[in-house]
């Protein structure tokens, strides 16, 4: 069984951590409107570069396991399951068109670990390369209009019409993917931590490590508990 690496656990489970309390911010103060609260900076900077770590940190551990696609297709699974969800809730009148997540991050991870073993045999070098081409071709396409055309959502070039809770284009984030994908064929070439005399007992990293290694349990089962505690307040007031 491989030795897992308790500083990527560690960091993973910040990330996670960091997107409970941008989901918890977000649905009380505009989902449900339980307070009348300014969104702020740190909301954005977590909601935006948060999940360029997830994925670097993906990338990374992509390079030190084995069943890439296999562990992709759960988790693109989970991710249509959340698209589901989020679709009844619509239908239910429970929340604005808004709420459906169409390519979310797990559904973009997921792809993104399926499409590994096509890339998994290229230097450090190219993968960086690569990665860095991606990375300016999804900032590039921000730019342009918007194209209606279901098919090219995924890639980055949404419709002018179209808004959804949870949005992660392959591009440029299966770029940020094979960067990590690089760190981890330098800096992990050993597959071992980068910090082996860190006191990984201490309880913060403990902490930290748990939420690390449940990430994807609790991604499903965090949103339903925020929601139903966000609607019992806003019952009550």
């Amino acid at each position: 069984m491989r030795k897992r690496i308790w500083e990527l656990d560690a960091l993973r489970g910040l990330c996670v951590l960091g997107m409970v309390a941008v989901h918890l911010v977000f649905d009380l103060a505009v989902m449900y409107r339980v307070v009348n609260w300014h969104l702020p900076v740190w909301f954005n900077l977590l909601q935006q570069w948060g999940g360029v770590l997830f994925l670097l940190i993906s990338g990374i551990s992509a390079t030190l396991g084995r069943r890439s696609f296999r562990r992709g297709l759960i988790v693109f699974g989970c991710g249509m399951v959340i698209t589901a969800v989020t679709t009844g809730m619509y239908l239910l009148n429970m929340a604005d068109a808004a709420i459906i997540i169409y390519f979310g991050v797990l559904q973009c991870l997921g792809v993104c670990m399926m499409l590994w073993p096509l890339f998994k045999r290229l230097p450090w070098w190219t993968l960086t390369a690569v990665g860095l081409f991606m990375v300016i071709l999804g900032l590039w396409l921000a730019t342009l209009p918007g194209i209606d055309s279901w098919w090219l959502m995924p890639f980055g070039l949404p419709g002018k019409h179209f808004a959804s809770a949870d949005y992660f284009p392959l591009f440029p984030n299966l770029g940020f993917f094979l960067l990590g994908a690089a760190i981890g064929r330098t800096a992990y070439r050993k597959k071992e931590s980068l910090l082996p005399q860190v006191n990984t007992n201490a309880a913060p990293l403990r902490f930290l490590q748990w939420w690390g290694k449940q990430s994807l349990f609790i991604y499903l089962a965090h949103q339903p508990i925020l929601a139903g505690l966000c609607m019992l307040l806003s019952a009550r007031m």
